[in-house]
């Protein structure tokens, strides 16, 4: 057998980051009189959801930190409508976050991939998400029996995809470079760092987005895929 370790994306590679955020957002839509800047959650939404996208982007790039990244999102949707209070934020945050763990949509598959590839594989969470939620939303759902370790860019100091987060990983797993593979969702973060660090990939991709300079090693729009090429 060529891999003997896999390391694992967590959010929307798993998790449906997507769809359990939206949720979470639309409660605090409706916990917090957002109805009076905003006349439907959608419109709230529509603000927030691509300045997150952009802010998330700085921070995997380490072009800010995590505070400015927490603080930002919940603040420019409001900051037109005169709140501009960075202690509001603070903690409307830690309600998202904490919101956020009790959730458990996982994408299409998850469960009887993991099923099948247990027997087989020593795997590993990889991610960039936040140390305070992450543990937390693999064992509320249920995922934690499948994995050995879960490696977050937090504990190793260094984001996806930058090589040195996927050599910590190696590392911290007792893992081969060769015997190893990547699966993920993201392309730059996931993909692009996979190969940059001479791992294999297995591209989730359910979008059918095109790939950009490579191929990956392996491209996939369904989990339930993953079985027929490990």
């Amino acid at each position: 057998m060529k891999y003997q370790n896999l390391f694992i994306d967590l959010d929307d590679t798993l998790w449906d980051i997507h769809q359990n955020g939206k949720e979470c957002l639309e409660e605090i839509y409706g916990n917090y009189g957002y109805d009076k800047f905003y006349p439907t959650f959608e419109d709230y939404y529509n603000v927030y959801f691509p300045n997150n996208l952009r802010l998330w982007d700085l921070y995997t790039k380490g072009e800010i930190q995590k505070e400015e990244l927490t603080v930002e999102r919940f603040l420019i949707p409001v900051r037109p409508f005169g709140i501009d209070d960075v202690e509001y934020a603070k903690k409307l945050s830690v309600d998202f976050l904490d919101r956020t763990t009790r959730k458990t949509r996982l994408i299409d598959g998850t469960m009887e991939l993991l099923e099948y590839l247990k027997p087989k594989y020593r795997m590993h969470i990889l991610s960039n998400g936040f140390r305070e939620v992450q543990f937390k939303k693999i064992e509320n759902s249920g995922l934690r029996p499948y994995f050995d370790k879960i490696i977050l860019s937090e504990d190793a100091g260094i984001n996806k995809p930058h090589a040195d987060m996927f050599t910590y990983a190696l590392k911290n797993t007792n893992s081969r470079r060769d015997q190893t593979i990547m699966i993920g969702d993201s392309w730059d973060n996931d993909i692009v760092g996979a190969r940059n660090s001479r791992i294999a990939q297995i591209w989730f991709n359910p979008q059918g987005s095109e790939a950009v300079d490579f191929e990956p090693t392996f491209e996939v729009s369904r989990l339930m895929e993953i079985k027929g090429v490990l």
